[in-house]
Formats: structure tokens, C-alpha cells, sequence
């Protein structure tokens, strides 16, 4: 996986938010997964069809973070969502 790409949400999850965190159902496995308040900043702007630098380049400007940290985590969150089959990559 790589910065330039895009993640697309698959149509057969669902994210709702909750407080400060996302919810987000597979309504094929009927599994849920929470996002915190960060990771859910990251849901949004991948939903709204984001690459993943774009995404990161966001968050930089949101949050007092480095950009090697924000390209670990934004990587780390896409993998996770890639893998439980929430998201593919285009």
C-alpha cells in the first residue's frame, strides 16, 4: 500500500458517528468496528475520497503531529480497514 493511493468503502459498510468516535458496521459479517476521534477524522476524509497522502496532508494541518507519524498511522488504519474488507484499494 502506498500514499498515492485511494480507498474506496466498500457498499456494504455503514459508518455512523457516536460522540467522539465512528461506528462502523459490515452489514455482511454483521461485525462492528469503532474508530477514536483520530481514526475517525481519517474515515471521513477517506470516505470523501481522499488519497491517502491527501489524507495525511489533512490531518497534518489538523493536528500538532510529524508527517512520519501521521504516514505510519494513516498506512496502519488503511491496512486494518483493507483487511477486515471495509475498504478496497482503487
Amino acid at each position: 500500500m502506498k500514499l498515492a493511493d485511494k480507498i474506496i468503502v466498500s457498499p456494504q459498510v455503514v459508518a455512523r458517528e457516536v460522540g467522539n468516535e465512528t461506528v462502523i458496521l459490515d452489514l455482511v459479517s454483521g461485525n462492528y468496528f469503532g474508530l477514536d476521534r483520530v481514526g475517525a477524522r481519517m474515515w471521513q476524509l477517506i470516505e470523501a475520497g481522499k488519497s491517502l497522502a491527501a489524507v495525511r496532508d489533512a490531518m497534518a494541518d489538523e493536528y500538532n503531529v510529524s508527517l512520519e507519524v501521521l504516514e505510519r498511522d494513516v498506512l496502519a488504519l488503511a491496512r486494518d480497514l483493507v483487511e477486515k474488507k471495509l475498504v478496497s484499494v482503487e
